[in-house]
């Protein structure tokens, strides 16, 4: 019995001796090509489809060694929708030169890596290599499983696609020439001083005056122009009929006081100074006093400065300002001239010396009359 167990452990321990031996092989040969790994693997589904769209199935099954930098199916779903079809909708063309983009010749495996390498791809351009604590990238993809050999090269797995760089800058150029231009709000077109005015409200009386005195076309003329515009107030100020004679009498005295409200060029309240004066179409000057903050021109108040118009500027004032009278002829007066009355009508009598005398003559025809009466009258008697 014991001669029997010895013959079984001589036996077991040469049967140990002979497999020790014997080179040990894996159960599964890593004989399948790049395509074939991916498609087991299960996690490249729409790399695979990407790849037959682009006819690179047989190019990627052939001798290489080929390194391959494969996005998995959550890589592909990084990507914007619309990216992902336009891919898709032009297999031979941008498709093609992404998946290149992702083959590398030659068999790189992660040992061969460092940090900064870079390697040109079999479409042209190169990708970079990022190695750092102990994580490595391709351009800016992670890769999350190395050195996944096949028979024809090895996988490398990424967590994002990687596109050329020309491709990014094709798009983001596309991209740029779609986006409508921000073009600035055109600028408000400034109104001339007329508009300007009857655009306000407040100066009724005064475009009024100007219509009257047909100095609305001069008004609109390129100028510049600056204009110290009495408000309605300013006007109700006047003694009442004023105006009306005024504007009875438009190229008169009307056209004489508005045009001093004019002067030529245009002046900004930045532009005056205490006691300048200013001639004015009119042909008299104003003068501006400074004082505590505050602008006069002769006797108004300045209450508003520097409202531009396409023609000059306004300045709205709260007095009408009138123009000195001319030499040898009276001013401007604010209040019209009463128009004269008639004289009253008296009765036409004499004076008073030819009233006695007319009654003595009376008198003297009347003592006549009576004696030529008597004398006739005696003459019938007798």
């Amino acid at each position: 019995m014991k001669q029997r167990i010895r013959r079984i452990l001589q036996l077991l321990l040469a049967l140990l001796l002979v497999f020790s031996a014997t080179p040990l092989t894996p159960a599964f040969a890593q004989d399948a090509d790049i395509v074939d790994t991916a498609v087991a693997a299960g996690d490249f589904n729409t790399l695979v489809t990407a790849v037959q769209l682009a006819g690179l199935v047989e190019a990627l099954k052939g001798e290489g060694p080929f390194t391959v930098f494969a996005p998995t199916d959550e890589a592909f779903a990084k990507l914007p929708p619309d990216v992902l079809q336009a891919a898709l909708d032009d297999p031979e063309g941008l498709l093609t030169q992404v998946l290149l983009y992702h083959v590398v010749a030659g068999k790189v495996m992660s040992s061969d890596l460092s940090d900064g390498l870079e390697v040109a791809t079999l479409q042209g351009e190169s990708v970079k290599f990022t190695l750092s604590d102990g994580a490595a990238m391709v351009n800016d993809a992670n890769i999350i499983a190395a050195d996944i050999e096949a028979s024809n090269g090895v996988i490398h797995v990424i967590d994002t696609v990687i596109l050329p760089p020309s491709i990014v800058a094709a798009a983001a150029a596309a991209e740029e020439a779609a986006e409508p231009v921000a073009t600035p709000a055109p600028a408000e077109e400034l109104a001339d001083i007329v508009d300007t005015a009857v655009a306000a409200g407040s100066f009724n009386t005064l475009v009024a005056a100007v219509q009257a005195a047909g100095l609305v076309d001069a008004l609109r003329g390129p100028g510049p122009f600056t204009v110290f515009a009495p408000t309605d107030d300013a006007f109700a100020k006047l003694p009442a009929g004023t105006i009306d004679a005024l504007l009875a009498d438009p190229t008169g005295d009307l056209t004489q006081i508005l045009l001093y409200h004019v002067v030529p060029g245009k002046v900004m309240s930045t532009d005056l100074s205490d006691g300048l004066e200013a001639t004015t179409l009119q042909g008299g000057a104003v003068v501006f006093t400074l004082a505590d903050g505050a602008a006069r021109v002769n006797d108004a108040n300045i209450i508003a400065a520097d409202i531009e118009a396409s023609n000059g500027v306004i300045h709205v004032i709260d007095s009408v300002i009138l123009p000195p009278a001319a030499e040898g002829e009276p001013a401007v007066e604010a209040t019209p001239t009463p128009a004269e009355e008639p004289p009253a009508l008296l009765p036409v009598t004499g004076g008073e010396s030819g009233g006695g005398l007319s009654a003595l003559l009376a008198a003297g025809l009347i003592l006549l009359a009576v004696a030529g009466f008597a004398f006739v009258w005696r003459r019938r008697l007798a």
